[in-house]
């Protein structure tokens, strides 16, 4: 039996009235349902990230610890004036030397019609410079507050869409963690 590949999946900020809270439980719920994946969830509320940048003083340990052990990452960004959270930015700056070589996918979020594109879009170049192995497309949630019921469970009439991409997005997300995960240890 092969090792399970761990993804950790990010919530992208830290905003008291954050919507793509939903969209992240729905995506790790997802992920968790796949086999031979384990899945760990982050919430930056639940962690300190002090100064600036991937200095001593910057790093949560527990954040440390995540990111040694994941295989991959999924992150669930907003967008915010065009771009996405600084506490996302803050948090993925922390660890510049685990990242490296391994995959990520994102899913973009937004109240409007646009679904975080242009977060991502800006997210892309960051976490390229990280060392990570970006998928070659994404999931959107556009008009969030119209998927996700008041429960948080997703809108039945958005099940089938969402888990079609979403099959498909962790389908080529485990495949680059994999490969990357048996070169990494050689």
């Amino acid at each position: 039996m092969n090792q399970p590949i761990t993804i950790a999946v990010l919530a992208g900020t830290t905003r008291e009235q954050r919507q793509s809270i939903k969209a992240a439980h729905y995506i790790a719920d997802f992920g968790s349902k796949l086999p031979d994946v384990e899945i760990i969830f982050v919430d930056p509320t639940d962690f300190s990230f002090e100064g600036d940048g991937n200095d001593p003083e910057g790093k949560d340990p527990r954040y440390t610890a995540i990111v040694e052990r994941a295989d991959a990452f999924f992150i669930v960004t907003p967008e915010y004036n065009h771009s996405f959270p600084g506490s996302l930015k803050r948090m993925l700056d922390s660890e510049l030397a685990h990242y490296n070589h391994k995959p990520v996918a994102i899913a973009g979020v937004s109240n409007g019609n646009w679904g975080g594109v242009r977060a991502v879009e800006q997210l892309c170049g960051a976490i390229r410079e990280l060392g990570l192995v970006v998928m070659s497309w994404d999931v959107y949630f556009p008009y969030v507050q119209n998927i996700f019921n008041d429960d948080n469970s997703i809108n039945e009439e958005y099940n089938d869409r969402y888990e079609g991409q979403l099959s498909k997005l962790y389908a080529e997300l485990i495949w680059f963690a994999e490969i990357l995960k048996e070169k990494r240890t050689k």
